[in-house]
C-alpha cells in the first residue's frame, strides 16, 4: 500500500487562522481559530475553589471566565496509583487556591473542564510535574521502536515528574530528546517561579496560537509540505523549527501569491461542504449526519449505487467504502463525544467483521483519541471520540430561525468574511484600479463600510459596494472595474436608481 501524499496549509488573515490538512489532495482536516477568540485548552490557571458538589463528586473553580470551570474528582491530583479516589470534600475546600489547566473549552453554557493533573506539552514528549511514576509511549509508535524510546526515557526521566513521548518521537536521537525535555523543565521552573509569587486568579501559562501548535503538535516527515501563506507566521514558524527539528525547515515554504492559498488548493470549496447533510461515496452510495443533543448519527446507504453481483456484495462494498467517508467525515468536521454509525444490515458474521476490522483500521489515521464498540448484528457501531472544543460545523454555522434547529446555515460572520474573502481575490488579482461590488443589502450596514475600508486598505485599490436584493446573501458579483472615475460614475448611477 503506497504511502499517503500529505500536506499542511496555514492560511492567516485579519478575521481568522486556519491550518488545514491534506492527504492525496482530500481535505482530510480542517482548524479554525478565530482573531477573536482564541481557543483556551491547554492554559494554565491559578484559581479558586468556589463549590463543593458532594453529589456529583466535582467543584467548580473560580479561573476568571465568564463561567466558573468543572473540576471532577478523578482529575485531582494529589493521589496515584489509587483505584477508587477519597471524596471530593475530603480533597478540597472552599477558597482554597488551585492550580488548574483546560482540557475542553466552555460548550453549550457550560463551564470548561479542567485538571490538575498538569502537562507541559513539547516537540517530542510531554512533561507532567504531577506525575513520578510516568513513562508513557504514543500507541502509534510501533513495538520495537517504543522498547529503545522507553529506555531513553528511562534514564532522562526527572525524578518525581512524569513523561509522555509523543508520535513525533518516532525515529529521534537520545540527544534530540534530552534536548527537548531540558526546554520543558527550563519552562516549568519558570511557570513554578510565577506561581509562588501569583495571587488568584491569574493566567500562569497561555499555549500558543493555532499555527505554532499544529506545527508543534502534528508536523513531522509524515508531511511532505507545509506552506505558509503569512511571511510573519513563515518566520515564527521557520525560527520554531530550527530550534526543534531543523531537518523539517527544507519542507516549508512561503507562499507568496496574490491568488489566496486554500483557493488554489481547492480547501474553500471543500470547506462549503461540510455544511452539507450528505456525504457522497464514488460507488453512488452516500452517508447521512445528523447532530443531535446527546450524539451523532451517522446512516450509510446505497443511495444510487445498485451493484453488478448480488444484493450481498452490494451492501458489502458501500459499507466498506463508507468506512474510509465516515472516518474522514469525523475527521473533516472534528465530531466528537458519542458518534453511532449505522452500517447497512449485513447477514454474514464474516462481512461484519471485515467493514468492522476497515473501520477500526481508518480510524487508526485519526490523530483524537476514540473507543469503539463491536459491531452489531443490525450493522451499528458505537463510538466514543474526544473533543475539546467546538466541532467544524459549530463553528462555522448557527441554529436556522426559519427550521428551528433541524438544519444549518452559514453564520452572518462566514458569510461575511466569505463575502470579503471573495472581493479581496478579484481585486488583488486583476490589474484595474477601482471596482464596484454587488452585495446582498441584508448584510450589516456597519459591516459594508468596515469591509470597505479593509479591502481598500489590503488591495490599495479603490472599492465601491452597492446592494441587490436579487443576489444570495453569499452571493458577490462584480458590477463594474476599471479606472477610479469611471467606476465611481458606475456607482453614483447605481446610487440613484
Amino acid at each position: 500500500m503506497s504511502k499517503k501524499s500529505s500536506q499542511m496549509l496555514v492560511s492567516s488573515d485579519r478575521h481568522e487562522t486556519r491550518v488545514a490538512i491534506i492527504e492525496d489532495g482530500k481535505l482530510m482536516e480542517i482548524y479554525v481559530q478565530s482573531q477573536e477568540k482564541k481557543s483556551i485548552v491547554g492554559n494554565i490557571y491559578l484559581g479558586v475553589v468556589k463549590d463543593i458538589l458532594p453529589g456529583i463528586e466535582a467543584t467548580f473553580v473560580d479561573i476568571g471566565l465568564e463561567k466558573n470551570a468543572f473540576l471532577y474528582v478523578q482529575e485531582v491530583a494529589t493521589f496515584e496509583d489509587v483505584s477508587t479516589p477519597p471524596r471530593i470534600e475530603h480533597l478540597l475546600k472552599r477558597g482554597q487556591d488551585i492550580l488548574i489547566q483546560i482540557v475542553k473549552e466552555p460548550l453549550k453554557g457550560k463551564g470548561a473542564r479542567v485538571t490538575t493533573q498538569i502537562t507541559i506539552p513539547g516537540r517530542f514528549m510531554v512533561l507532567m510535574p504531577y506525575s513520578s511514576n510516568t513513562v508513557g509511549i504514543s500507541r502509534k509508535i510501533s513495538d520495537k521502536e517504543k522498547e529503545r524510546l522507553r529506555k531513553i526515557c528511562e534514564k532522562i526521566k526527572p525524578k518525581n515528574m512524569g513523561i509522555i513521548v509523543r508520535t513525533a518521537a518516532e525515529g529521534a536521537s537520545e540527544e534530540e530528546l534530552s534536548r527537548d525535555l531540558r526546554q520543558l523543565k527550563r519552562l516549568w521552573w519558570y511557570l513554578n517561579f510565577k506561581i509562588k509569587r501569583s495571587k488568584p486568579v491569574k493566567l500562569i501559562h497561555e499555549e500558543p496560537e493555532l499555527d505554532l501548535k499544529a506545527v508543534r503538535d502534528w508536523f513531522s516527515e509524515d508531511f511532505e509540505r507545509l506552506i505558509i501563506d503569512s511571511k510573519l507566521n513563515y518566520n515564527k514558524i521557520v525560527s520554531y523549527l530550527r530550534k526543534v527539528s531543523p531537518e523539517l525547515v527544507k519542507r516549508v515554504s512561503y507562499y507568496d501569491s496574490n491568488f489566496p492559498l486554500f483557493d488554489k488548493y481547492e480547501v474553500n470549496e471543500q470547506i462549503k461542504k461540510v455544511l452539507r447533510r450528505k456525504a457522497w461515496l464514488k460507488s453512488g452510495g452516500y452517508i447521512a449526519i445528523d447532530h443531535t443533543e446527546a450524539l451523532t448519527a451517522i446512516d450509510v446507504n446505497t443511495g444510487k449505487f445498485v451493484g453488478k453481483k448480488s444484493l450481498k456484495q452490494t451492501v458489502l462494498k458501500t459499507n466498506l467504502e463508507a468506512c474510509k467517508e465516515v472516518v474522514r467525515q469525523i475527521r473533516l468536521r472534528d465530531i466528537g463525544g458519542i458518534i453511532v454509525v449505522d452500517f447497512i444490515d449485513m447477514d454474514d458474521q464474516k462481512d461484519r467483521d471485515k467493514v468492522f476490522n476497515a473501520f477500526n483500521k481508518e480510524l487508526a489515521t485519526d490523530r483524537i483519541k476514540s473507543r469503539v464498540i463491536d459491531i452489531s448484528k443490525i450493522g451499528l457501531v458505537e463510538m466514543t471520540r474526544k473533543n475539546t472544543s467546538e466541532s467544524l460545523i459549530r463553528q462555522l454555522s448557527k441554529t436556522c430561525h426559519i427550521c428551528g434547529g433541524s438544519g444549518l446555515i452559514m453564520s452572518d460572520k462566514t458569510v461575511a468574511i466569505e463575502v470579503e474573502r471573495a472581493m479581496r481575490k478579484v481585486a488583488k488579482t486583476k490589474p484595474s484600479k477601482a471596482f464596484l461590488f454587488k452585495i446582498n443589502p441584508n448584510i450589516d450596514m456597519h459591516f459594508k463600510e468596515q469591509l470597505t475600508s479593509n479591502l481598500k486598505t489590503d488591495t490599495k485599490k479603490i472599492i465601491y459596494i452597492v446592494g441587490d436584493p436579487n443576489l444570495a446573501f453569499n452571493q458577490v458579483e462584480l458590477a463594474a472595474e476599471g479606472s477610479p472615475r469611471s467606476v465611481e460614475q458606475a456607482y453614483e448611477l447605481s446610487e440613484n436608481k
